[in-house]
C-alpha cells in the first residue's frame, strides 16, 4: 500500500481557490456520497452504499471524472445503475457537486482518492461496466510507470468485471494511444470489440463529450471498447 501511495498516478490534488458555494458542496454534499474505504481485508458493502440494496442493472465506475459531465449524464441515463466516480482532484469534485445538485441524480457515489485505494476494496465480480476516458498521458518516458493503464491494474478491473461487461478508454494523446493498445486491447481477459476504424475514431453516442474532449488539447480522440470474458 505505501508503493502505492508514493507511486501516484494522478497530478495535483487542487487547483485556484474555491468559491464559497463550492467549498460548501464539498463540505455538505461530499460526506453524503463519499465512500470510504474500510480496514483490509473488509470489502466496501456496495448495497449499504446504495441505500440498502443493490442497483438492478448493476454498478458502473468511472475513474478520472474530471467535472463530472459524462458521470452525470450516464446517472441520468441510467437511473437503475449505481455509479462510482473516482477523482482525487477536488476542484474536479466541486464541479461534479454542482452538477449532480443541479440535475438532481441520487445514484452516484464518489471516492477522491487514488481509484487503486478503491480498487483494491472492491469486492470480486461487482462492475458491469468500466470507463477510464483521457486518463492522464505522463508522456516522460520516465513517467510511464505512473499511467493507469498498466498490466496491474487491468488485472485487477478483470477481478472486478462481471462477464461481458465493457471497459471503455478513451485518449487524446498519440504516445497513449499505443500505449493502450499494447496493454490493453491485448489482455487476455478482454476482447477489443472494434470491428472496422470507424469503431475507435468516432464516439458512440451513449458516451457522451466531456469538457476536455471538446479542448482537444493533443489530438483526435481514439474511442477503445472492450468487453471482459468469461472467467476461466
Amino acid at each position: 500500500m505505501e508503493e502505492t501511495r508514493r507511486r501516484t498516478l494522478h497530478g495535483r490534488r487542487r487547483g485556484k481557490k474555491l468559491r464559497a458555494g463550492q467549498q460548501s458542496l464539498l463540505d455538505t454534499l461530499l460526506p453524503r456520497l463519499a465512500l470510504a474505504v474500510p480496514e483490509a481485508p473488509a470489502k466496501i458493502d456496495l448495497a449499504a452504499a446504495f441505500g440498502g440494496r443493490l442497483p438492478s442493472d448493476g454498478v458502473w465506475l468511472e475513474v478520472g471524472f474530471g467535472a463530472g459531465e459524462h458521470l452525470v449524464w450516464q446517472a441520468e441515463q441510467h437511473p437503475d445503475v449505481g455509479l462510482i466516480g473516482c477523482e482525487p482532484y477536488l476542484n474536479g469534485v466541486a464541479k461534479c457537486l454542482a452538477h449532480i445538485e443541479r440535475v438532481g441524480v441520487g445514484n452516484i457515489r464518489l471516492f477522491t482518492d487514488d481509484a487503486r485505494l478503491l480498487m483494491a476494496a472492491l469486492p470480486a465480480r461487482c462492475l458491469a461496466r468500466v470507463f477510464v476516458l483521457f486518463p492522464d498521458p505522463w508522456p516522460k518516458t520516465r513517467h510511464h510507470k505512473r499511467r493507469f493503464v498498466q498490466r496491474e491494474t487491468l488485472d485487477r478491473l478483470a477481478e472486478l468485471m462481471i462477464a461481458g461487461a465493457e471497459l471503455r478508454l478513451a485518449t487524446d494523446d498519440p504516445s497513449y494511444l499505443p500505449w493502450m493498445l499494447e496493454h490493453a486491447c491485448t489482455h487476455p481477459a478482454f476482447d477489443w470489440l472494434a470491428e472496422r476504424a470507424a469503431d475507435w475514431r468516432s464516439r458512440p453516442a451513449d458516451w457522451p463529450a466531456t469538457r476536455y474532449e471538446k479542448k482537444k488539447i493533443a489530438g483526435t480522440p481514439t474511442f477503445l471498447r472492450l468487453k471482459r470474458r468469461p472467467a476461466p
